[in-house]
């Protein structure tokens, strides 16, 4: 059922969170409780609400009361109000101003954008510390009104904002360690560079689902737009054709952790392929699309590496190709091996003084195997024990005693013997 349209917060909290609604308590008197005004008051005299507020998809378009939303939300860190209607942040200023240990806050999928966010009401915000506006459509003078009035931030979401360019402010955020900027329009290496500028102290990027078509920037110089980068994700980035974009990876100084799934440079590759390829260029990265590149796997990878290349004309041999063979020296390719399971093998059969070389079939099972042999020797298969001797075997014979056995269980190969005795009475 469709929520009803025009609704405030309080409303909402009051709604969600009564004593019938919700009856989660957190010990004894740890419920809310305001004492009714004189002139009385909508809301429920006492109030069970947890310290993480979720009222997404409610219909919210305004705050309320303000002195019921300080009274109830006092003890409030995390809100979620996305999904919502609110249009105006003056609104959401008033319901932010007074959640005053308030730390995370989602307000994705609001319509933001039809109003401007003003310095005095950016300033309700500053204890927050992770911030979500995604599919908020908020534009990046929003966002560097809301930087430069939360000296705390530590982790900013922005994706689905159809975002083509990136506008970089004038005042850097220390505080920022994550960015998601995922599913919108970036395809210039010149806009996301700015990110480096924005956000020095940045830790975890990411990028994915966006349509960056390469990584132009010498070398040093990612080097010092992205000094603290430990973590980027590229996952699907529709642009990337080139392994010159893999290798500038190598230029972050700290980066630790990389995804690259989805893109077209990785397409043409099997699976083992592409992993260990990845793995031999990115010689700093302990985990690769999520998971952790073992020591064994990194060595496992650079071999492959080097044999991968050894056929290769020189001029377009990596240079990677050379740093390997001097860690390993030149490689030879491995023998291919066939591990399929033999299906026949050729066997001498022994009978009394007769001996006959074979092919048997090594699926079939040992009932079927003397009814093979009971033209040769002319005993019925009830009278006939059979016995496999390996010549590498050092225990002799072994009898071959159950009838549905499979004859591949005996390791029967080419060369061997199998002796016919009848049964004795």
């Amino acid at each position: 059922m469709d929520q009803p349209s025009g609704r405030s917060f309080m409303q909402v909290l009051c709604e969600k969170y009564s004593p019938e609604n919700f009856p989660y308590r957190r010990g004894p008197g740890m419920g809310v409780h305001v004492p009714a005004t004189p002139q009385g008051s909508p809301m429920k005299d006492r109030l069970n609400l947890p310290s993480v507020l979720v009222l997404n998809s409610c219909g919210i378009t305004c705050a309320g009361d303000e002195n019921e939303i300080a009274a109830f939300c006092a003890h409030v860190s995390e809100l979620d109000l996305s999904d919502n209607k609110l249009e105006d942040w003056h609104e959401v200023s008033k319901i932010v101003s007074n959640v005053p240990h308030l730390e995370f806050l989602n307000l994705s999928s609001n319509p933001l954008n039809l109003s401007v966010l003003e310095r005095t009401c950016a300033g309700s915000f500053s204890g927050v510390r992770k911030l979500v506006l995604n599919n908020s459509k908020a534009s990046w003078e929003t966002v560097h009104m809301l930087l430069q009035e939360l000296p705390e931030l530590e982790e900013l979401f922005l994706c689905l904002n159809d975002y083509e360019t990136v506008s970089c402010s004038s005042i850097c955020c220390q505080s920022l360690k994550l960015l998601h900027i995922t599913d919108n329009n970036l395809q210039d290496w010149t806009e996301i560079r700015k990110l480096g500028v924005m956000f020095p102290s940045l830790d975890t990027l990411i990028l994915a689902n966006n349509h960056l078509n390469a990584i132009e920037e010498p070398d040093d110089s990612l080097a010092r737009l992205f000094p603290n980068l430990r973590s980027i994700s590229l996952h699907k980035s529709a642009g990337l054709h080139s392994w010159e974009d893999i290798d500038k990876l190598n230029s972050f100084p700290k980066l630790e952790e990389v995804r690259l799934l989805g893109i077209p440079l990785l397409q043409p590759y099997t699976t083992e392929e592409r992993r260990k390829l990845v793995i031999a260029r990115l010689p700093s990265v302990s985990k690769l699309n999520g998971s952790v590149v073992t020591d064994g796997e990194r060595e496992d990878s650079e071999r492959f590496f080097i044999r991968y290349y050894v056929d290769v004309p020189q001029e377009e041999v990596p240079c990677r190709y050379h740093e390997l063979i001097t860690k390993y020296g030149k490689l030879e390719p491995l023998a291919e091996v066939d591990l399929r399971p033999q299906s026949s093998a050729r066997v001498e059969v022994h009978f009394k003084d007769q001996v006959e070389e074979m092919s048997i079939r090594l699926d079939q099972t040992v009932a079927e195997l003397k009814k093979q042999l009971k033209t040769l020797v002319q005993l019925p298969t009830s009278n006939m024990l059979l016995y496999h001797f390996d010549h590498e075997a050092p225990f002799g014979p072994e009898e071959m005693k159950y009838s549905s056995r499979a004859l591949h269980s005996f390791g029967i190969r080419d060369g061997d013997k199998i002796y016919v005795e009848p049964k004795t009475k």
